[in-house]
């Protein structure tokens, strides 16, 4: 067996290795403007895809994970692609009107008031 059908059987066992670079061409930074850091929320907006997007394999991906809406940081997870990549191929879809980034939900606190309405409460018991 030579070393070129050795490498081939390899990479049928291993799937195929493609550096991170070349999923977003070479880019670093999203084109998008948005704010796409580790706990912004993605959600697909459910619009096609339209025909004239230069889109790859893994922006389709990328909009089949966030279907349902999830943190950024969850989609490059479940990817297993670095958060950069993730973040450049969101933006792309983001460009394309395909998917809605929006910050997380900030957490409720309770009002002091009914707090100090709860204490009292539990004291009268």
């Amino acid at each position: 067996m030579t070393d070129h059908e050795r490498w081939d059987e390899e990479l049928v066992e291993d799937g195929p290795v493609v550096r991170a670079y070349a999923l977003t061409k070479g880019r670093v930074e999203p084109t998008s403007a948005a704010a796409l850091d580790l706990v912004a929320v993605v959600g697909a907006t459910g619009a096609t895809v339209p025909l004239h997007a230069d889109l790859g394999h893994q922006h389709l991906r990328m909009l089949n994970l966030v279907r349902r809406a999830r943190p950024l940081a969850d989609v490059a997870s479940e990817a297993g692609l670095p958060l950069s990549v993730v973040r450049v191929l969101i933006g792309d879809l983001l460009d394309h009107g395909l998917v809605l980034v929006r910050p997380p939900a900030p957490e409720s606190s309770p009002m002091e008031s009914i707090l100090l309405e709860v204490i009292n409460g539990l004291r009268a018991l």
